[in-house]
């Protein structure tokens, strides 16, 4: 009964499409001048294809974005405390660019009304019964807070485990298994603006009342970029890497994939995916994706023979969770 349950975007456009428009947040960020300075702006807008516009849109725009920082990032630790090969300009680049994707982020944060009961209740009922994992690629607490609320996340008691703690933040061995423990996984894939590094050295998850309220916040547990970029942004977080890998180990012992609200152009969820072709894949999205045909021929060139497809006029009024 158990399986993978994996969440994308598509959850928060069913919701208000406007509220969670990754344009839209970009917009807002842009035009908050004690997020990004005007120093700032422009080493952004010097990495955008078209650097007559007026700033970045969507992931499209960030590619060129992403190779400057992991480049930036490179030039910092040659001669480090010896020589320095970037200029004040450069150096300022990836705090600007952080800073930026951080604030961007937590725009998806804080939306009211939540998710409705119909759609909330057969998942938590489901996710208890089973203790099926959940994986999400949105930084949005549309799932995470009412999952909380619901103590099926509740610490190292909880139906579901992500791996924080309120004393130790993040660590790989609070999602080990112990005293017949039999948890299912909660994995941010993509990170989440809540997610900051503590003077400790460990990432630590920020109440939620106090994130996207300090200006200078930055953070490298966030992955928002070109999807080719991705596994790079994944591989630099220690945190985003534990994900991955207990994705694999989720897959594992699962029965099934439950894809809810996901575009399925992430090619390194894809690659991932593909390496379990045992496993029946349930899709679900809005019917207004294409016509059914169409979409039947689209999963099924990424999954051969495997998917079986649900399209609704509202991804929110599916509840067939064991089905």
């Amino acid at each position: 009964m158990r399986k993978t349950i994996i969440f994308g975007n598509g959850l928060g456009m069913a919701l208000d499409p406007n509220y969670f428009s990754l344009d839209r947040a970009i917009g807002e960020v842009w035009a908050d001048d004690a997020i990004l300075d005007d120093v700032g702006k422009t080493l952004i807008k010097n990495c955008l294809p078209d650097q007559t516009d007026a700033r970045p849109h969507g992931e499209d725009d960030l590619d060129t974005l992403q190779v400057a920082l992991s480049a930036c990032e490179l030039l910092s630790r040659i001669g480090e405390d010896r020589i320095h090969w970037l200029s004040e300009h450069g150096k300022h680049f990836p705090e600007a660019i952080r800073r930026f994707i951080y604030h961007t982020a937590h725009k998806f944060h804080g939306h009211q009304p939540g998710l409705p009961a119909e759609f909330i209740e057969p998942l938590v009922d489901f996710v208890k019964a089973t203790q099926s994992h959940i994986a999400t690629l949105n930084y949005d607490n549309l799932l995470y807070q009412p999952l909380i609320e619901n103590e099926v996340l509740k610490g190292y008691d909880g139906y579901l485990v992500d791996g924080f703690l309120n004393a130790g933040g993040f660590a790989i061995e609070h999602v080990e298994r112990k005293y017949k423990k039999t948890f299912g996984y909660y994995m941010h894939l993509h990170g989440s603006p809540l997610f900051v590094n503590g003077d400790d050295g460990h990432a630590h998850k920020m109440p939620q009342a106090i994130a996207g309220k300090l200006g200078s916040t930055e953070s490298s547990h966030i992955v928002l970029t070109h999807f080719k970029h991705k596994p790079t942004v994944i591989a630099a977080s220690d945190v985003l890497s534990a994900y991955w890998k207990l994705l694999e180990a989720a897959l594992l012992e699962s029965d099934g994939i439950v894809i809810v609200g996901y575009s399925g152009l992430d090619t390194h969820l894809n690659d991932l995916i593909s390496g379990y072709p045992q496993l029946p894949i349930r899709v679900v999205e809005w019917s207004g994706a294409g016509n059914a045909g169409a979409r039947h021929f689209y999963w099924d060139g990424l999954f051969p023979k495997r998917t079986q497809l649900t399209s609704l006029d509202s991804i929110l009024s599916f509840k067939d969770w064991g089905a």
